[in-house]
C-alpha cells in the first residue's frame, strides 16, 4: 500500500492547484549534483516534451506567484537568450542523438513579451540547437492581451504554433484591476481578433472566478464575452492568494469565498456544457467540435519532459528537477541573476530535484489521471506497475463513498472535479507534504 497524508475532505474546495507532482516546493538542492548525460541515459527519448522559459512579463498580476519578472530591461532579455542557447547546446549534448519530441510549449512569463525577432531566435535555439521538428508537433506559446500583436502573432504563426494561450482572467476592466490585473477590455478583443487573424489554429483564453467584487451576473458577462469567439478551449482558474503575491499583501479572506467560487465554477460548468464544450478537467474546457492535436502520441504519465530556463522543470521517470524556486521579487531576480552568470558547463547538471521512488511514481501516475475528466485507466496502470490502483491506493473508496468518484475511485463524478484541488493535496504522500511545508517561500 502506498501511504498517504490526509488534509481533510471537509475542508475547502480550494486547497491547492496541483498542475504537477511533486511541486517545486519539495525539490531540495541535488549533492552531488547528478549529469544530466547519466540522468537522461536510461530513459526514453522519442517522445519527450520540450518546456521552454521566458520569465518575463509587461506587469505582475496581482494573484500571480509564477517564477517572472516585470519590465526586465532590453540586456537582460539580450543576455537571457543567450545564456539559454549555452544551456540549450549542453542538455542536447547530454541527450544525445535519436531524441524526439512528441509536444512543446514556450511559457512563462509571457513569451511574447519578446519582440518578434527575438520570438525567433526562441524558435531558432528549440529547432537548430535543440533539433525539434517544428512545425510538426503540437506547440503551445502563452500570450497576454498587451503583447498579442500582429508582428508577434506573424512570428508563431510561420514556426508552425498550432495553439495561443491568452490570460484574459476578466473582461470588465473594474475586476481586472481588482485582480492586480490593470488592463482594458477594449485591448483584449483587440488581443483576441489579431490572434484570430493569424489563423493559429487553437485559441484559449484563460479567465477567473473569485475577485473581488465579482457576482453571478459579471462573471456571466466575462463568459459571454470569452464564447463570442468561439475558443477551442477555455481555462477557468479560482482565485488564489498566495504569500508573497500583489494580492497577498492586502487582501482579506473573506468568509463566503468558498461558496462564492463553487457556485461561479458550477455556473460556467452549465454555461460552458450548453454552449457545446466538453469538461476535460476542473480547469479545462474544450468546444466538442474543436480539432485535437495533430503530432506524435504524448503521455505525461509515462514520458519525459525537458524544461530550458531558469523557471523550467524537467522530469524523468525518478527525478524530477529545475534551478531553485522563488516568488517575491527581490528572490526571483536573484535567481535569474544566478543562471545568468553562470558558465556553460554548469547547465550540465541537474541543481534542484526530487527523487521519485517506486511509491511515488505510482502515486504521481494516479494523481495525473484521475484529476481529469476520463480518469484513471486501471489496464494501463496495471501494465506499468504489475498492481492495480486499488491495491495501492484503497483509501480512493472514500470518494465512492461521498459520491466523488465511481468506478472505484479511479473516475470523478462532476462532484469530485469541483473538488479537485482538495482531492489532489489529500492524495499527496506524506514525504512530499513534509519538503512542501519544510520549504521557505522566498
Amino acid at each position: 500500500m502506498v501511504n498517504s497524508t490526509a488534509p481533510s475532505l471537509d475542508g475547502s474546495p480550494y486547497q491547492q492547484y496541483l498542475y504537477a507532482y511533486p511541486h517545486k516546493t519539495s525539490y531540495r538542492a541535488l549533492r552531488p549534483r547528478p549529469a544530466l548525460a547519466d540522468v537522461w541515459r536510461p530513459e526514453a527519448r522519442d517522445a519527450l516534451f520540450l518546456y521552454l522559459h521566458v520569465p518575463f512579463c509587461e506587469m505582475r498580476c496581482g494573484f500571480c506567484n509564477l517564477f517572472t519578472r516585470a519590465n526586465a530591461p532590453e540586456e537582460q532579455v539580450t543576455a537571457y537568450l543567450r545564456q539559454l542557447r549555452r544551456q540549450a547546446e549542453q542538455v542536447a549534448d547530454a541527450l544525445g542523438e535519436r531524441v524526439g519530441y512528441a509536444r512543446a510549449a514556450f511559457g512563462g512569463g509571457t513569451p511574447t513579451y519578446l519582440t518578434a525577432d527575438e520570438l525567433a531566435e526562441l524558435f531558432d535555439i528549440a529547432t537548430r540547437t535543440l533539433g525539434a521538428r517544428l512545425p510538426g508537433v503540437p506547440l503551445s506559446v502563452e500570450t497576454s492581451p498587451a503583447t498579442a500583436t500582429p508582428d508577434r502573432l506573424a512570428v508563431l504563426a510561420a514556426h508552425g504554433v498550432t495553439r495561443v494561450s491568452i490570460g484574459v482572467q476578466s473582461f470588465l476592466d473594474a475586476e481586472a484591476r481588482a485582480a492586480g490585473r490593470p488592463q482594458r477590455r477594449v485591448e483584449v478583443e483587440a488581443a483576441l481578433a489579431a490572434i484570430r487573424d493569424a489563423r493559429i489554429p487553437v485559441l484559449n483564453i484563460d479567465l477567473i472566478y473569485g475577485i473581488d467584487g465579482q457576482t453571478a451576473a459579471t462573471w456571466q458577462q466575462s463568459l459571454d464575452a470569452a464564447l463570442a469567439w468561439r475558443p477551442e478551449e477555455l481555462y477557468l482558474y479560482p482565485l488564489y492568494v498566495r504569500p508573497l503575491t500583489g494580492l497577498g499583501r492586502r487582501a482579506h479572506r473573506r468568509a463566503d469565498w468558498d461558496a462564492q467560487r463553487l457556485a461561479h465554477y458550477r455556473q460556467a460548468v452549465a454555461t460552458l456544457g450548453a454552449a457545446g464544450y466538453r469538461q476535460e478537467s476542473m480547469r479545462q474546457f474544450r468546444r466538442a467540435d474543436a480539432p485535437l492535436p495533430d503530432g506524435p502520441d504524448y503521455c505525461c504519465q509515462d514520458d519525459g519532459m525537458v524544461g530550458l530556463g531558469c523557471g523550467a522543470r524537467s522530469y524523468t521517470t525518478s527525478l524530477h528537477y529545475s534551478f531553485d524556486y522563488a516568488v517575491s521579487v527581490a528572490q526571483v531576480r536573484a535567481v535569474l541573476d544566478d543562471y545568468l552568470a553562470r558558465p556553460a558547463d554548469d547547465f550540465r547538471y541537474a541543481e534542484f530535484g526530487f527523487q521519485l521512488d517506486d511509491a511515488e511514481q505510482r502515486r504521481r501516475w494516479l494523481l495525473k489521471s484521475l484529476l481529469r475528466a476520463d480518469g484513471v485507466d486501471p489496464a494501463a496502470y496495471q501494465a506499468r506497475f504489475g498492481r492495480t490502483p486499488a491495491d495501492d491506493f484503497p483509501q480512493l473508496r472514500r470518494l465512492v463513498d461521498r459520491g466523488w468518484a465511481v468506478d472505484d475511485g479511479l473516475r470523478l463524478t462532476p462532484g469530485g472535479l469541483a473538488r479537485s484541488d482538495a482531492i489532489g493535496p489529500w492524495l499527496t504522500s506524506t514525504e512530499v507534504r513534509t519538503a512542501m511545508n519544510g520549504y521557505v517561500l522566498r
